[in-house]
C-alpha cells in the first residue's frame, strides 16, 4: 500500500471514529448517579455518575432478563472495583469492564467529559427523552419500475437490472451466484448496458421503518441477538443490491481522458456481489436455526440514500458507499462479534469472522478503483 493509500485509509478511519462520539449534555444535567439515555435503535444506555466526579456508561437493559440498571445501586465490589447493581435479580456488573460475577457481560461505553460537556462513543444517538414510533413507510412508495434491457438479454448488465428488481431475496441470492459463475466462467461475456432501477424492489410483506427507528439488538438476550442478526441480514440484502447497481448504472462511464471503465472493475464489483449474496445467506440461515425467520421484524432503506444521492457521481458512489460505509462497519464488527462471543453464540460468532474477512477486501475495491480513477484523471485525491 503506498503512501496515498495510507493516507486515505487513515482519513476515513478518523471518519469512522468522530462520527462514533455522541454529545449528550452538560456534565451539571447529569448530577444523579444513574441516568437513563434513550438510543434512537431501541437499545438504551445508563450513564452513571460516581461520587469521585467520574463518569461510566453501559447498556440499560440488564443481560440476564432485561431489568432496568438505570434504577439500580452502585456498590464497591472490592479491589477498587465500582458495579452498579440490577434491582431485579442483584446481578452486579462492572462499571469499567461490564463483567459480572455471574459469568454475564454487559456492553460499556467510553464516556469523555470536554469542557464540561459529557460525549458517550457509540454510533447511535442518544437523547434523555424516548422518541415516538413513526409509521411504516408506505412500500408502494418503495417499489421500482421494471429494468428496460437496451441491448442483448444476456449481459452482465442485462441481470444487474434484473437482480436489482427482484424482491424476493432467496431468489435474489441464487440469481447473483449464478450470475457470478456465469461472468467468471465466459459464458456471459459482454458487459452491456440497461436502465438502473431508482430503488430495489423488496417483499411486499416487509414492514418498512425509517433509518433509526429500528431495534438492532445488542446481543444480550437471545431475542436481542436475533434482532440484531436481522438487522445485519437486512444491511446485506442492500449490499447485494449496491454492488449490482454500481455496475449497471456506471457500466458506460468514460474517465476525462476517454476511457471506459476496465473489466477488472467490474470482476471486482460481482466479486463483491457474491460475498454479500453469500453473508445474506449465512445470516438468514442462523435466523432460522434460532427460531425466526428474515422479515419477523421491521426493517429500513436508509443504505440506499447514499446510493441516490451519488446516483450521478461514481468517484462520490465510490467513496462513501465502497469505503466510507465499509469500513464503518469493519469499525463496529469487534464490538458486535464480541456481543456473540460474551453470550458462548459460537455459531453466530464464526459468521461474523466470515463476513469480517471478506469486508476488508471490499473496502480494498473501493479504494482499488478510487485510487485507480484518481490517477487515470490526474486528481489530487487527498491532501496530506
Amino acid at each position: 500500500m503506498d503512501g496515498f493509500e495510507r493516507d486515505l485509509v487513515c482519513a476515513l478511519k478518523e471518519v469512522v471514529n468522530d462520527s462514533n462520539w455522541q454529545y449528550v449534555g452538560v456534565k451539571e444535567m447529569f448530577n444523579s448517579p444513574c441516568t437513563k439515555l434513550y438510543s434512537e435503535d431501541g437499545e438504551h444506555v445508563v450513564l452513571v455518575h460516581t461520587e469521585d466526579g467520574r463518569f461510566w456508561a453501559m447498556d440499560s437493559a440488564c443481560p440476564h432478563e432485561g431489568g432496568p440498571l438505570e434504577l439500580g445501586d452502585i456498590e464497591d465490589v472490592g479491589n477498587g472495583k465500582l458495579a452498579l447493581i440490577c434491582p431485579w435479580h442483584h446481578f452486579d456488573f462492572c462499571l469499567d469492564t461490564g463483567s459480572s460475577s455471574t459469568g454475564l457481560q454487559n456492553q460499556v461505553y467510553e464516556v469523555r467529559e470536554f469542557s464540561g460537556k459529557i460525549y458517550i462513543e457509540t454510533q447511535s444517538r442518544l437523547s434523555l427523552s424516548p422518541k415516538t414510533e413513526t409509521a411504516a413507510v408506505p412500500f408502494d412508495s418503495l417499489t421500482p419500475r421494471l429494468p428496460v434491457p437496451v441491448c442483448s438479454e444476456d449481459t452482465l448488465c442485462f441481470w444487474a437490472a434484473k437482480i436489482l428488481c427482484t424482491p424476493e431475496p432467496k431468489e435474489k441470492v441464487a440469481l447473483t451466484h449464478q450470475v457470478q459463475e456465469r461472468w467468471n466462467s465466459g459464458q456471459i461475456s459482454e458487459i452491456g448496458h440497461a436502465e438502473a432501477p431508482e430503488q430495489p424492489s423488496r417483499e411486499e410483506s416487509l414492514t418498512v421503518r425509517e433509518p433509526g427507528r429500528i431495534k438492532r439488538g445488542k446481543g444480550g438476550t437471545l431475542a436481542s441477538r436475533i434482532a440484531l442478526l436481522h438487522s445485519l441480514a437486512n444491511i446485506e440484502q442492500w449490499a447485494i443490491d449496491l454492488s449490482w447497481d454500481i455496475i449497471v448504472r456506471f457500466a458506460t462511464v468514460r474517465l476525462q481522458n476517454g476511457e471506459q471503465l476496465p473489466r477488472e472493475f467490474f470482476n471486482d464489483f460481482v466479486k463483491v456481489a457474491g460475498d454479500e449474496a453469500k453473508h445474506y445467506q449465512l445470516l438468514e440461515k442462523r435466523i432460522t436455526e434460532l427460531g425466526s425467520f428474515f422479515g419477523s421484524l421491521p426493517v429500513h432503506n436508509g443504505l440506499w440514500q447514499s446510493a441516490a444521492d451519488t446516483s450521478h457521481d461514481l468517484m462520490a458512489r465510490l467513496a462513501i458507499v465502497h469505503m466510507v460505509h465499509e469500513a464503518r462497519g469493519l469499525d463496529v464488527h469487534p464490538q458486535t462479534l464480541a456481543r456473540f462471543a460474551a453470550q458462548s453464540d459460537e455459531s453466530s460468532v464464526k459468521i461474523l469472522e466470515v463476513i469480517y474477512r471478506d469486508e476488508i477486501t471490499h473496502v480494498a475495491a473501493g479504494l482499488r478503483w478510487f485510487t485507480y480513477i484518481c490517477a487515470k484523471e490526474k486528481r489530487v485525491g487527498l491532501q496530506k
